[in-house]
């Protein structure tokens, strides 16, 4: 009996080692950020079967191992983006044109005409007020998020085959963005990983996937010149919305006009 439990023991450790902590979802309580755990695993990143007829940047499919973190339940509202950043987002938004539209207006709307460079400034501000270390998601930490991680059922969109049940895009949304959260949860209980607001990650753009590249907690490549954006928006097919599609079109007029974010944090 005695080397029964030493021997559970033992595994439950080994298993603490390679998976870390196990933790349990909580929210920023000076802001309302909530956070969603999700314990790490191996997937299956980029073109699988069920997201049908796959871009080239999709491609290949590769095993990724991520270890424990947390990602925001919702994208950043433009509530939490003024209790940080003292900007609205029409203030944003005159940073960029002020004859540009406003797609949606509200505390609970979606946070946009946000760079990249501007996330970055959020994250510094919120880490020095709440003494954490957010972050953006990696692109593989998003991805692995969106398809559900380990309780993923393989869906093509974050939660559901049917992508109006849990994205807003050019087919349902009228042209304009949604307070988060109006849609189906995924697998894990995130919001709005496909559609209503593109979303910032970590990693600087690659064309293609990588055959001979890191499968554990993989960072994308070392530089480049634009950062990657996924999950989708209101103003683009729903077919956008697939949780293996990536931005990129360098062509695209609009910049960071349709671009939001979600935050990340490390698990220990």
């Amino acid at each position: 009996m005695i080397h029964k439990i030493l021997f559970m023991v033992v595994m439950l450790l080994c298993t603490m080692c390679l998976h870390g902590d196990v933790g349990t979802d909580f929210t920023e309580a000076r802001y309302g950020i909530e956070m969603v755990f999700v314990e790490g695993g191996t997937f299956t990143m980029g073109c699988t079967p069920e997201q049908g007829d796959c871009r080239n940047e999709e491609k290949p499919a590769h095993e990724v191992i991520l270890s424990n973190f947390y990602i925001g339940k919702y994208e950043i509202t433009q509530k939490q983006w003024f209790e940080i950043m003292g900007t609205d987002v029409r203030q944003q938004r005159d940073k960029r044109h002020n004859d540009y539209e406003i797609f949606g207006e509200g505390d609970n709307y979606p946070m946009y005409y946000v760079s990249w460079d501007e996330t970055q400034e959020f994250v510094k501000k919120l880490n020095e007020k709440v003494g954490k270390n957010y972050r953006l998601p990696t692109e593989a930490e998003w991805e692995y998020a969106a398809r559900g991680g380990n309780k993923s059922c393989g869906y093509t969109y974050s939660g559901s085959d049917n992508a109006d049940e849990v994205a807003w895009h050019k087919g349902n949304s009228s042209g304009k963005t949604y307070p988060v959260g109006t849609k189906k949860a995924n697998e894990l209980g995130i919001y709005d990983m496909s559609g209503n607001v593109w979303e910032w990650v970590n990693d600087w753009l690659g064309r293609e996937y990588s055959k001979n590249s890191i499968i554990r907690n993989p960072e994308g490549p070392s530089s480049g010149f634009q950062r990657m954006r996924r999950g989708g928006s209101w103003s683009f097919d729903a077919r956008v919305s697939r949780v293996s599609y990536r931005f990129i079109i360098p062509d695209y007029s609009h910049g960071d006009v349709i671009m939001g974010f979600r935050l990340a944090l490390s698990s220990k």
